[in-house]
Protein backbone atom coordinates (compact mmCIF):
# COMPACT_ATOMS: atom_id res chain seq x y z
CA UNK A 1 0.00 0.00 0.00
CA UNK A 2 1.24 3.49 -1.01
CA UNK A 3 2.60 6.06 1.13
CA UNK A 4 -0.18 8.66 2.16
CA UNK A 5 0.76 12.01 1.11
CA UNK A 6 1.42 14.81 3.26
CA UNK A 7 2.01 18.51 2.86
CA UNK A 8 5.16 20.21 4.15
CA UNK A 9 4.01 23.19 6.37
CA UNK A 10 6.64 25.57 7.57
CA UNK A 11 6.45 25.69 11.29
CA UNK A 12 8.40 27.25 14.44
CA UNK A 13 11.61 25.55 14.59
CA UNK A 14 11.33 24.61 18.18
CA UNK A 15 7.86 23.48 17.70
CA UNK A 16 7.24 19.52 16.95
CA UNK A 17 3.69 19.57 17.40
CA UNK A 18 0.78 23.15 16.08
CA UNK A 19 -2.31 22.67 16.39
CA UNK A 20 -3.61 25.39 14.65
CA UNK A 21 -7.53 26.68 15.28
CA UNK A 22 -8.85 23.10 15.41
CA UNK A 23 -12.57 22.64 15.57
CA UNK A 24 -15.18 19.85 15.65
CA UNK A 25 -18.58 19.96 15.98
CA UNK A 26 -21.14 17.03 16.52
CA UNK A 27 -24.49 17.97 15.37
CA UNK A 28 -25.49 21.16 17.19
CA UNK A 29 -22.63 20.71 19.22
CA UNK A 30 -19.04 22.24 19.25
CA UNK A 31 -16.76 20.31 21.41
CA UNK A 32 -13.76 21.94 20.49
CA UNK A 33 -13.60 25.38 19.13
CA UNK A 34 -11.01 26.79 17.48
CA UNK A 35 -7.89 25.56 19.88
CA UNK A 36 -4.70 26.57 18.47
CA UNK A 37 -0.78 25.63 20.59
CA UNK A 38 2.04 24.37 19.85
CA UNK A 39 4.14 21.43 21.87
CA UNK A 40 8.24 22.13 22.04
CA UNK A 41 10.56 19.68 21.10
CA UNK A 42 11.59 17.57 24.40
CA UNK A 43 9.59 19.25 26.74
CA UNK A 44 5.73 18.03 28.53
CA UNK A 45 3.09 20.23 27.24
CA UNK A 46 -0.50 19.57 29.57
CA UNK A 47 -4.02 20.03 28.91
CA UNK A 48 -5.83 20.80 31.31
CA UNK A 49 -9.85 21.99 32.37
CA UNK A 50 -12.99 21.33 34.06
CA UNK A 51 -15.19 17.70 33.23
CA UNK A 52 -16.82 18.46 29.26
CA UNK A 53 -13.81 20.80 28.47
CA UNK A 54 -13.27 19.15 25.73
CA UNK A 55 -9.51 17.81 26.49
CA UNK A 56 -10.03 14.15 25.59
CA UNK A 57 -11.95 15.16 22.09
CA UNK A 58 -8.69 17.48 21.32
CA UNK A 59 -6.62 14.51 21.81
CA UNK A 60 -8.74 12.21 19.33
CA UNK A 61 -8.16 15.38 16.74
CA UNK A 62 -4.83 15.11 17.03
CA UNK A 63 -4.00 11.51 17.19
CA UNK A 64 -6.41 11.03 13.83
CA UNK A 65 -9.53 9.20 16.09
CA UNK A 66 -11.73 11.87 15.25
CA UNK A 67 -11.57 14.40 11.90
CA UNK A 68 -11.77 17.87 12.44
CA UNK A 69 -14.65 20.28 11.24
CA UNK A 70 -11.82 23.17 10.74
CA UNK A 71 -8.33 23.69 11.56
CA UNK A 72 -4.83 21.80 11.20
CA UNK A 73 -2.56 19.48 12.86
CA UNK A 74 1.20 19.84 12.07
CA UNK A 75 3.28 17.58 13.32
CA UNK A 76 6.92 17.73 12.73
CA UNK A 77 6.40 20.21 8.93
CA UNK A 78 3.78 17.90 7.87
CA UNK A 79 0.08 18.84 7.61
CA UNK A 80 -1.52 15.18 8.97
CA UNK A 81 -4.62 16.89 9.70
CA UNK A 82 -7.61 14.36 9.83
CA UNK A 83 -4.82 11.45 9.23
CA UNK A 84 -5.90 7.54 10.62
CA UNK A 85 -4.03 6.98 13.66
CA UNK A 86 -1.85 3.94 11.93
CA UNK A 87 -0.49 7.10 9.90
CA UNK A 88 0.13 9.12 12.45
CA UNK A 89 1.98 6.34 14.30
CA UNK A 90 4.12 5.95 11.24
CA UNK A 91 5.17 9.67 11.33
CA UNK A 92 6.03 9.19 15.45
CA UNK A 93 3.06 10.01 17.08
CA UNK A 94 1.75 7.69 19.53
CA UNK A 95 -0.76 7.95 22.48
CA UNK A 96 -2.20 6.22 25.61
CA UNK A 97 -6.08 6.44 26.43
CA UNK A 98 -8.11 7.14 29.28
CA UNK A 99 -9.34 3.44 29.75
CA UNK A 100 -6.47 1.07 29.71
CA UNK A 101 -5.90 -0.60 26.66
CA UNK A 102 -4.06 -3.78 26.92
CA UNK A 103 -4.52 -7.62 26.11
CA UNK A 104 -5.33 -8.52 29.37
CA UNK A 105 -5.12 -12.33 28.64
CA UNK A 106 -1.64 -11.99 27.67
CA UNK A 107 1.54 -11.98 29.08
CA UNK A 108 3.59 -8.40 29.56
CA UNK A 109 5.91 -9.60 27.39
CA UNK A 110 3.50 -10.42 24.33
CA UNK A 111 2.02 -7.32 24.98
CA UNK A 112 5.33 -5.38 24.44
CA UNK A 113 6.46 -7.51 21.29
CA UNK A 114 2.60 -7.06 19.78
CA UNK A 115 3.40 -3.16 19.98
CA UNK A 116 6.91 -3.61 18.86
CA UNK A 117 6.12 -5.24 15.95
CA UNK A 118 5.58 -1.86 14.48
CA UNK A 119 9.18 -1.78 14.12
CA UNK A 120 9.42 -4.51 11.74
CA UNK A 121 7.41 -2.08 8.97
CA UNK A 122 4.79 -4.77 8.23
CA UNK A 123 6.92 -7.52 8.07
CA UNK A 124 7.16 -8.68 11.63
CA UNK A 125 3.57 -10.74 12.13
CA UNK A 126 4.62 -13.07 9.28
CA UNK A 127 7.54 -14.57 10.46
CA UNK A 128 8.65 -16.59 13.78
CA UNK A 129 8.83 -14.97 17.24
CA UNK A 130 12.10 -15.68 17.76
CA UNK A 131 12.98 -13.75 13.98
CA UNK A 132 11.76 -10.75 14.75
CA UNK A 133 14.96 -9.36 16.19
CA UNK A 134 13.82 -5.38 16.16
CA UNK A 135 10.80 -6.27 18.33
CA UNK A 136 12.70 -8.04 20.29
CA UNK A 137 15.05 -5.95 21.27
CA UNK A 138 12.80 -3.02 21.94
CA UNK A 139 10.81 -5.23 24.53
CA UNK A 140 14.37 -5.98 26.18
CA UNK A 141 14.78 -1.84 25.81
CA UNK A 142 11.39 -1.30 27.16
CA UNK A 143 11.50 -4.27 30.26
CA UNK A 144 14.74 -2.75 31.72
CA UNK A 145 13.54 0.98 31.21
CA UNK A 146 10.21 0.01 33.34
CA UNK A 147 11.90 -2.42 35.49
CA UNK A 148 9.27 -5.24 34.16
CA UNK A 149 11.84 -8.04 34.80
CA UNK A 150 9.58 -9.87 37.62
CA UNK A 151 6.59 -9.47 35.78
CA UNK A 152 7.42 -10.31 32.07
CA UNK A 153 5.44 -13.54 32.15
CA UNK A 154 2.43 -12.76 34.19
CA UNK A 155 -0.87 -11.74 32.27
CA UNK A 156 -1.60 -8.00 32.07
CA UNK A 157 -5.11 -8.52 33.85
CA UNK A 158 -3.80 -9.57 36.95
CA UNK A 159 -1.76 -6.70 37.09
CA UNK A 160 -2.21 -3.83 39.82
CA UNK A 161 -4.08 -0.68 38.44
CA UNK A 162 -0.91 1.29 38.25
CA UNK A 163 1.38 -1.30 37.27
CA UNK A 164 -1.56 -1.66 33.95
CA UNK A 165 -1.07 2.13 33.62
CA UNK A 166 2.71 2.09 33.68
CA UNK A 167 2.50 -0.72 31.34
CA UNK A 168 0.27 0.77 28.64
CA UNK A 169 3.02 3.73 28.64
CA UNK A 170 5.35 1.15 27.90
CA UNK A 171 3.64 -0.51 24.92
CA UNK A 172 3.06 2.96 23.64
CA UNK A 173 6.46 3.42 23.66
CA UNK A 174 6.98 0.51 21.76
CA UNK A 175 6.95 1.84 17.93
CA UNK A 176 9.74 4.94 19.41
CA UNK A 177 7.46 7.54 18.74
CA UNK A 178 8.85 11.10 18.40
CA UNK A 179 5.52 12.64 20.33
CA UNK A 180 3.98 10.76 22.92
CA UNK A 181 0.21 11.48 24.42
CA UNK A 182 -1.14 10.40 27.95
CA UNK A 183 -4.79 10.26 28.53
CA UNK A 184 -4.90 10.61 32.40
CA UNK A 185 -2.50 8.42 33.24
CA UNK A 186 -2.94 8.75 36.79
CA UNK A 187 -6.02 8.16 36.80
CA UNK A 188 -7.49 5.41 39.77
CA UNK A 189 -3.94 5.64 41.06
CA UNK A 190 -3.05 5.84 44.38
CA UNK A 191 -1.39 8.75 45.69
CA UNK A 192 2.10 6.81 45.69
CA UNK A 193 1.88 5.78 42.41
CA UNK A 194 0.79 8.56 40.72
CA UNK A 195 4.20 9.77 42.18
CA UNK A 196 6.21 7.43 40.62
CA UNK A 197 4.28 7.37 37.05
CA UNK A 198 5.20 11.21 37.47
CA UNK A 199 8.52 11.13 37.90
CA UNK A 200 8.68 8.28 35.49
CA UNK A 201 6.86 10.48 33.07
CA UNK A 202 9.42 13.57 33.60
CA UNK A 203 12.12 10.86 32.91
CA UNK A 204 11.23 10.06 29.52
CA UNK A 205 10.88 13.57 27.98
CA UNK A 206 14.28 14.70 26.65
CA UNK A 207 15.60 15.07 23.35
CA UNK A 208 14.11 12.12 21.34
CA UNK A 209 10.82 12.59 22.74
CA UNK A 210 8.46 15.42 23.66
CA UNK A 211 4.74 14.71 25.93
CA UNK A 212 1.42 16.20 25.15
CA UNK A 213 -0.19 15.35 28.69
CA UNK A 214 -4.17 15.51 29.54
CA UNK A 215 -4.28 14.98 33.43
CA UNK A 216 -6.70 15.77 36.34
CA UNK A 217 -4.18 15.99 39.37
CA UNK A 218 -3.52 19.44 38.93
CA UNK A 219 -0.52 19.50 41.29
CA UNK A 220 1.40 17.02 39.17
CA UNK A 221 0.74 19.23 36.18
CA UNK A 222 2.03 21.66 37.56
CA UNK A 223 5.29 19.47 38.93
CA UNK A 224 5.69 18.12 35.60
CA UNK A 225 5.13 20.79 32.73
CA UNK A 226 6.80 22.94 30.74
CA UNK A 227 3.96 24.23 29.29
CA UNK A 228 0.60 24.12 30.16
CA UNK A 229 -3.16 24.91 28.16
CA UNK A 230 -6.03 25.32 30.07
CA UNK A 231 -9.34 24.71 28.05
CA UNK A 232 -12.94 25.37 29.21
CA UNK A 233 -16.20 24.97 27.55
CA UNK A 234 -14.48 23.64 24.21
CA UNK A 235 -12.42 26.28 24.16
CA UNK A 236 -8.97 27.44 24.71
CA UNK A 237 -8.86 29.85 28.42
CA UNK A 238 -5.28 30.75 28.73
CA UNK A 239 -1.70 29.19 28.23
CA UNK A 240 2.04 29.69 29.58
CA UNK A 241 4.14 28.03 32.26
CA UNK A 242 2.89 26.75 35.17
CA UNK A 243 3.40 29.67 37.33
CA UNK A 244 1.59 31.90 34.78
CA UNK A 245 -1.21 29.74 34.36
CA UNK A 246 -1.81 29.12 37.93
CA UNK A 247 -1.97 33.12 38.66
CA UNK A 248 -4.52 33.93 35.91
CA UNK A 249 -7.40 35.43 37.47
CA UNK A 250 -9.71 33.74 34.29
CA UNK A 251 -8.15 30.63 35.36
CA UNK A 252 -8.53 30.79 38.93
CA UNK A 253 -12.36 31.93 38.20
CA UNK A 254 -12.96 29.41 35.87
CA UNK A 255 -10.89 26.18 36.95
CA UNK A 256 -8.61 26.07 40.33
CA UNK A 257 -11.76 26.93 42.57
CA UNK A 258 -12.98 23.51 42.27
CA UNK A 259 -9.95 21.61 41.46
CA UNK A 260 -10.95 18.77 42.19
CA UNK A 261 -12.81 18.23 38.78
CA UNK A 262 -10.12 18.46 36.59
Amino acid sequence: MSAVPVAVVAAPPDAILSVNDISVRFGSLVAVNGVSFEAQRGQITSVIGPNGAGKSTLFNLISGAIRPSAGRVIFDGQDLTGSAPNHMLAAGLARSFQITNLFFELSVRENLRLAAQFLEQGRGLLRPVGSSQLALQRVDELVERFRLERKLDELAGFLSHGEQRRLEIAVALAARPRVLLLDEPTQGMSHADTQETGAMIRSLAGESLSILLVEHDVDLVMSLSDHVVVMHQGGKLAEGTPQLVRSNPAVQSAYFGDATHA
